[in-house]
């Protein structure tokens, strides 16, 4: 397989298209524990263009009720983000926050327990610091939004490298 590259344009077009607005196309999860990263994954999709249909492990949307975990769970994306293996669909590495740019993500941990919300980053300032990052969200609806405004305990940076096809 070969990697090709992330449109991070696209990505981030379309997270601030959507930021305040639900896309018709797929289905809103704020009422079923928050919609952040089926918004990241959304943004990820745009930016990327392929979506990975293994069972449980991959990444892709059908529709409600057809979906991978990765989707929308917090660590199952990092998971499939991260993985080893090539196979279809984007791939990422958590990186420091001086290598953050637009169309990556940021998973934030609030207070003890998972990490549990799931930003796409759509600038980023120089130096690259928590007041200069902006990101774009679902469940508390945010774009251009520093990180610094968040209460974070903890956060992970996954830079997108680039697309399996």
């Amino acid at each position: 397989m070969t990697l090709h590259p992330y449109n991070r344009q696209a990505a981030v077009d379309y997270a601030h298209r959507w930021a305040y607005l639900r896309n018709p196309d797929y289905y809103n999860f704020d009422e079923l524990g928050g919609d952040c990263t089926n918004f990241a994954s959304q943004c990820l999709y745009a930016g990327s263009g392929v979506m990975n249909y293994t069972p449980t492990f991959g990444w892709f949307y059908n529709s409600q009720y057809s979906r991978a975990p990765a989707w929308t769970g917090v660590p199952f994306f990092y998971n499939f983000l991260t993985r080893k293996e090539k196979s279809p669909g984007p791939v990422g590495q958590e990186a420091g926050l001086d290598q953050a740019q637009p169309g990556d993500f940021v998973q934030l941990r609030f207070a003890a327990g998972p990490f549990a919300h799931n930003p796409v980053i759509v600038d980023v300032g120089s130096p690259a610091a928590l007041d200069t990052i902006l990101v774009a969200a679902h469940t508390e609806d945010a774009d251009y939004r520093p990180l610094s405004t968040y209460p974070i305990g903890e956060l992970r940076l996954i830079h997108i490298l680039g697309v399996y096809r």
